[in-house]
């Protein structure tokens, strides 16, 4: 009787962990599926544009930015769903190969950011320079300007003269436009209890002095403010950059776990 028992475990046992590999493939399928939703969202996105795409901005159109991370997403996750779903060692190797030079790029990313903040500083200047220029060209970085506008409360990259870099707010006498001379809606600071945004309220501010328009905008360009604001925020940024980090480590390391029972359970069976 304890020989057939012995017999019955020899027989049952793996050397795979089952909470190990299920949880690295719905740890993967998660983020699988949220990688499917980035697509469609960015292709959504790109298709009910109003004008046709911007050679110049391609590059910076955050509907191109969410197809293509949402991409390679995909395929890292795809990776892990089906390796550790079959126990395929190839696909859980290029899971965990993928997810670690994923990791080294942004963890370089942060570390010459840092070292080389006035080239970091120059990056973001020409980001926001070509985001200023094409402002009436594409929604979506008219959305992201915006954005960035009315929550860091700023006007431009340096200050609200920088939106004459647009061709419609241009201050030069030679601009025809009606919007000559002025800024963003996103530039001007709200007005208590008024219920109707005034798009016109940023109107002529480009010819004012920086104590008059700082009456009725926010005048401080947007560099300033993101230092200030990341300076008072250390600890969400941090919070944030962890939150990014965690999972891609858990990922790996779960990978390499199972990848190293899977190659102790063939060498069993040999």
């Amino acid at each position: 009787m304890d020989r057939r028992l012995q017999l019955n475990r020899a027989d049952t046992f793996s050397f795979v962990n089952p909470w190990i590999r299920y949880f690295l493939f719905f740890f993967s399928f998660l983020f699988w599926v949220f990688s499917l939703l980035i697509v469609v969202i960015g292709v959504y996105a790109k298709v009910q544009k109003a004008t046709d795409t911007v050679r110049d901005t391609f590059l910076i159109d955050p509907a191109v930015i969410l197809i293509v991370v949402g991409v390679v997403m995909f395929f890292i996750t795809f990776c892990g769903c089906i390796g550790a779903l079959r126990e395929n060692i190839r696909l859980l190797k290029t899971f965990s190969f993928s997810l670690t030079l994923v990791f080294l790029i942004q963890l370089a990313i942060a570390i010459l950011g840092f070292f080389y903040s006035d080239q970091t500083q120059e990056a973001l200047r020409k980001f926001v320079k070509k985001a200023i220029v094409h402002y009436r060209d594409d929604l979506d970085l008219q959305n992201l300007m915006d954005y960035i506008q009315k929550e860091f409360k700023c006007c431009g990259w340096n200050n609200y003269t920088d939106w004459s870099w647009n061709l419609y707010f241009n201050c030069t006498y030679e601009n025809p436009s009606s919007e000559r001379c002025a800024v963003p809606y996103s530039c001007c600071t709200p007005v208590p209890g008024e219920a109707v945004i005034n798009t016109m309220c940023g109107f002529g501010v480009q010819t004012q002095t920086y104590l008059e328009a700082n009456k009725s905008i926010y005048s401080v360009g947007c560099a300033d403010r993101a230092v200030l604001w990341i300076e008072s925020h250390l600890l969400l940024v941090a919070a944030l950059a962890l939150g990014l980090a965690l999972p891609q480590i858990a990922g790996i390391v779960l990978s390499q776990i199972l990848i190293s029972q899977i190659q102790d359970e063939i060498i069993s069976m040999l």
